[in-house]
């Protein structure tokens, strides 16, 4: 299995070369994204090893009072008290040679960045695709952005539609969307909608880190169960363990299914593929825990990634289906827009040593490109190393007893949700799932008190007012 290697063999260049890898973080810096007209570029003019700015410059003092002082500045060309009286020294006096002091450089390495998180309203929350290689057509994603960090994340490029980088931003600078509960039920009640299962994930991960405080996810698997709609939730956070109240009961209607991807069981590669996203060990114990829920599971080896985790397929899918897994499936990496270079300077980071040869394999699977935007092959790459990968999967899923049926979500059990905040009303029906104490609800917004708690969720209007369009385009290549 391959593990991280930070050393450089001989003929590679000096390790000050490659960019620095940041702790906590995917990316190693922001890079400048396609809608920006201008670029900043930093440059050393030489006066960093002072720790002072460069017009910084500081005289010699008057030491003329003290004799050995005297006898100093005498040595050095500069008047003492006895030759102040003569002409020449008087002259030489007023020009009292400037010098530049040289200092320790006591600055520090600039903090890490830290997760920032915004509300807005959203417009809407259903975003539709025709893609004919993705398995669902609509998709509904409660974040923007996503701390997991995950270097290699085809979504990255959306954050460039806020102005914002697809690099450090994308995974420190965080939207929330308050009012994803509200928008989707808007959304659901209109007349002549068609039920179709959901996919909440497609974008950006909605068992994030910042789901713990914020619970956006849970209030849209509420609404899913109060109208029995259909759905598929994709994640790489065990996280999703949270909310298998709410998965059981949905599964018991066969409404569910979550996919949990798994991309290496090397802890330490995770750790520099996808910093902030559940270790491979955690993920691999929720799906047993929603497996024995009755909750169907998959899981995703994705992306694979040559000469990097490539190796780790079947084991992975060995793994998943030792824990309870009835399906896998698998992607090939995808470098759309600037997750190209920010997937270089990353690789250059961590493995210098294989760098060059990772690159040349990505291409070979995309007919020579770095990547393919085209429907069909961008998934899973072509070539003889394409056909390969496909055939070790078939064989280790055949083996394994993985995908032998295609499970069918029911869409005729879907009911039109009541508006929300206007009556309270609730279907009796359905089973009250109350939440902590102090929890923050779909608004983001603390529960007024205990007993309002124990009642489950009560959601009023959105305080918060539309401050920006809703949903980002999900599918750019």
């Amino acid at each position: 299995m391959a593990s991280i290697d930070h050393s450089f063999p001989a003929g590679s260049g000096s390790p000050a070369a490659a960019p620095a890898a940041l702790r906590g973080r995917g990316a190693v810096t922001n890079v400048r994204h396609r809608f920006q007209s201008d670029e900043r570029v930093q440059v050393d003019d030489g006066w960093s090893a002072s720790g002072l700015p460069a017009d910084f410059v500081d005289p010699v003092p008057d030491f003329s009072s003290d004799a050995s002082s005297s006898l100093t500045e005498r040595a050095a060309g500069f008047p003492g008290k006895d030759d102040a009286a003569t002409p020449a020294a008087s002259g030489r006096s007023s020009r009292i040679a400037p010098i530049i002091p040289i200092v320790p450089d006591q600055r520090r390495e600039p903090a890490a960045p830290k997760t920032q998180v915004t509300a807005e309203a959203a417009r809407k929350m259903l975003s539709r695709n025709d893609s004919p290689d993705i398995p669902f057509d609509v998709a509904v994603n409660p974040y923007r952005g996503c701390e997991h960090g995950c270097v290699y994340c085809y979504a990255r490029p959306t954050h460039a539609y806020l102005g914002y980088s697809p690099g450090l931003d994308f995974e420190t600078r965080l939207v929330a969307k308050a009012n994803a509960v509200e928008a989707l039920r808007a959304e659901l009640s209109r007349p002549g909608y068609k039920p179709s299962p959901i996919n909440i994930g497609s974008a950006t991960d909605a068992y994030q880190p910042i789901e713990r405080e914020w619970r956006l996810t849970r209030g849209l698997l509420e609404l899913m169960l109060e109208t029995r709609h259909p759905l598929t939730i994709v994640t790489k956070n065990a996280l999703v363990a949270r909310d298998l109240d709410l998965l059981a009961e949905l599964a018991r209607r066969n409404l569910v299914v979550v996919y949990m991807s798994v991309t290496t069981l090397d802890a330490a590669m995770a750790r520099s593929l996808e910093p902030r996203a559940a270790a491979p060990w955690r993920r691999l114990e929720a799906v047993r825990s929603l497996t024995d829920a009755g909750v169907p599971v998959g899981v995703l080896v994705a992306p694979i990634i040559p000469f990097i985790n490539d190796e780790s397929m079947e084991h992975i899918l060995e793994a998943a289906k030792a824990a309870g897994a009835h399906y896998a499936s698998y992607t090939v990496l995808r470098l759309p827009w600037e997750v190209k270079t920010l997937f270089e300077d990353w690789l250059h980071a961590h493995f210098p040593d294989r760098a060059q040869r990772v690159l040349h394999r990505i291409e070979d699977l995309r007919s020579g490109r770095r990547n393919d935007p085209n429907f069909g092959s961008r998934m899973r790459g072509t070539g003889i190393w394409a056909d390969l990968l496909r055939q070790r999967f078939s064989m280790a899923a055949r083996k394994l007893g993985l995908n032998r049926s295609r499970l069918q979500l029911s869409c005729d059990q879907f009911m039109p949700p009541a508006v929300a905040g206007l009556d309270g009303a609730h279907d009796a029906s359905s089973p009250v799932f109350p939440s902590p104490a102090g929890a923050k609800a779909s608004l983001g917004v603390p529960h007024a008190s205990t007993a309002g708690v124990a009642s489950g969720y009560v959601r009023g209007r959105s305080p918060l007012r539309a401050a920006a369009a809703g949903q980002l385009s999900l599918f750019e290549s």
